[in-house]
């Protein structure tokens, strides 16, 4: 018999597994493809943690599956020596969250391990904040960000408030390996745990201590009391954690009108306003453009259903039309507000750092030039932001001024150690209210600092290619590229080659090579002439090799021009090696 169906067999005779299980995988008794698909394989503990399917079988997401990961978890803390610190967890609004938090905090209890659970949903910067606040060792949250409303998922983070990174990734990732029988999984029964001091309900307190330290980032109260009755919001939670905190630090601000989308305010996870709830979508926007046309407003905002990254749009006073700011614009927007006006204010350290990751836009280093600070590149994924944090805090050294990724997040002060859509939301509210009292707009000040730093449009193409099979293309593609170095792209001569995996950079005229100074990882990187650049890199969540790149233009027409330019060509060196 087959492995797949030899642990399907299993699912369905063992008492461990409850009737529910059984009914569910008794469905699909004829259906051969589906019963494969759900046990041929275990669903991955990566260095995120979990994300699937939700469903019965070892290949999705549903409590046997979390139980198991969490008593990984569990056994990893144990060595750690941290049970006494306790766990906090938090879960956004998709079907099962709740759930899955109350497995993973009752297989905890039954290990010794005290578990902080939120009342309701919560955004992902809040659990970041918790795990610090209270003293964790560790933070598990619910959530599978902006993927379709059949998924969820399971990250977890370390007593910094960061996503796991070395060791620990890697250690939590043994442990949960190595646990090769889901009947080993811990549980025990929850008003036993309530009872035992094992399982805490937390909510409003931790709430108050976030909002109140996000409120004291603020720069400039005074535009706010200025132009809160004259700046115009339009706000989206796209259905997920965003509403209540995002709503909460903009009224106490004093911001009096912020009007949120009502098709898609309340948490659903069915998401039914939008095929999947990514602010990086344009369908996010449509019934939030809608109402800000309606009421003629000056900025619109998304966050997505974990509330970590936000979608932006700003409107040009000029022409009436919304522009979209990807996430690389509105990044260097508020790293160039919250990075100015605190040297205009109070002057910067001079071990102040502005963070980005690799594939982030190159506006990033002028932005830096220009205010004198350092520029710390990370690779791709906000917990090597984080993890920079807690460097600068052990060694005295350092200090985090902001940090940003292309694909929408942000961070401002260090509260949290991930992307904060909260503190985000507030900051452009600041700055479009600063602005305002400028007679300016955000898209105004987006000008002017493509004005003052040049035209820099970054972009992406991307090609999916599933199964082993897709997966070996890849490899190929990365292969291909390793051996036969490009020596133009596109018109742009190659000057270095940076290989993240063999830890190199070689100059290319020279032929010198020095290390890249970070961690192991599959990604290419060519630095081109005239500033501009190209990544190359699989993704770490989908079956997907992404082409990176950015150019420098010399007008917004300019730049859009050599922008499409240089993707046809990425897209046409693509399709050869395919």
């Amino acid at each position: 018999m087959e492995a797949y169906r030899q642990a399907y067999e299993e699912w369905l005779s063992n008492p461990y597994f409850d009737e529910a299980t059984k009914a569910e995988l008794k469905a699909i008794e004829n259906d051969e493809n589906e019963i494969k698909e759900r046990f041929y394989t275990e669903l991955a503990f990566g260095t995120a943690g979990l994300r699937g399917i939700i469903g019965a079988g070892t290949n999705r997401m549903n409590q046997y599956v979390v139980q198991k990961a969490t008593q990984g978890l569990a056994n990893y803390i144990l060595k750690a020596g941290g049970k006494e610190k306790g766990v906090a967890i938090a879960f956004d609004s998709r079907h099962m969250s709740p759930e899955f938090a109350d497995f993973a905090a009752l297989t905890l209890a039954a290990n010794g391990i005290k578990a902080y659970v939120f009342e309701s949903l919560r955004p992902t910067p809040e659990l970041s904040f918790a795990v610090r606040t209270l003293g964790c060792i560790a933070g598990i949250n619910i959530t599978a960000s902006h993927n379709p409303p059949e998924y969820n998922g399971y990250k977890v983070y370390w007593e910094d408030g960061a996503q796991i990174t070395p060791p620990h990734d890697t250690g939590i990732m043994a442990e949960v390996k190595a646990i090769t029988d889901y009947t080993a999984a811990k549980t025990m029964d929850k008003e036993a745990a309530v009872a035992a001091g094992l399982y805490e309900v937390i909510g409003g307190k931790i709430d108050d201590a976030f909002i109140g330290c996000l409120k004291k980032l603020v720069l400039h109260p005074e535009a706010i009391a200025q132009e809160s009755k004259n700046l115009k919001i339009v706000y989206t939670p796209l259905h997920g954690t965003g509403n209540l905190p995002a709503r909460r630090v903009l009224k106490e601000l004093g911001f009096e009108n912020v009007y949120v989308v009502p098709q898609q305010e309340l948490p659903d996870g069915d998401f039914p306003t939008v095929s999947y709830p990514n602010p990086e979508a344009d369908e996010a926007f449509e019934l939030g453009l809608k109402l800000a046309k309606e009421i003629d407003a000056d900025l619109v905002l998304a966050t997505d259903p974990d509330a970590d990254r936000l979608g932006v749009r700003v409107k040009d006073a000029k022409t009436g039309e919304y522009h979209t700011l990807t996430g690389n614009m509105s990044g260097c927007l508020l790293a160039d507000y919250e990075i100015g006006q605190k040297k205009a204010l109070q002057g910067l350290p001079d071990d102040g750092v502005l963070i980005k990751t690799i594939v982030t836009t190159n506006m990033a280093d002028a932005i830096a030039k220009y205010y004198g600070c350092g520029l710390t590149e990370v690779l791709t994924g906000f917990k090597y932001i984080g993890q920079q944090i807690l460097g600068f805090e052990q060694s005295g050294k350092g200090t985090y001024l902001f940090g940003f990724e292309e694909s929408y997040g942000c961070l401002i002060g260090t509260h949290a150690r991930d992307k904060d859509a909260i503190v985000a939301v507030m900051a452009l509210a600041e700055a479009a209210a600063f602005y305002k009292a400028q007679g300016k707009t955000l898209w105004d000040a987006m000008i002017d600092m493509y004005e003052r730093y040049g035209y820099y449009k970054d972009d992406i193409q991307s090609i999916t290619l599933k199964g082993i099979d897709g997966l070996q293309k890849i490899q190929e593609i990365l292969d291909t590229l390793r051996k036969n170095p490009p020596a133009e792209i596109g018109g742009y001569k190659v000057l270095s080659v940076r290989d993240y995996k063999a830890d190199t950079i070689q100059d290319t005229a020279t032929g010198e090579v020095k290390p890249t100074g970070l961690p192991n990882s599959n990604v290419l990187y060519y630095d081109l002439s005239d500033d501009a650049w190209l990544c190359v890199r699989p993704s770490g969540t989908e079956p997907k090799v992404k082409f990176y790149y950015g150019i420098k233009g010399t007008s917004l027409a300019d730049a859009d021009e050599k922008s499409a330019a240089l993707g046809e060509q990425v897209l046409s060196m693509i399709h050869q090696m395919l």
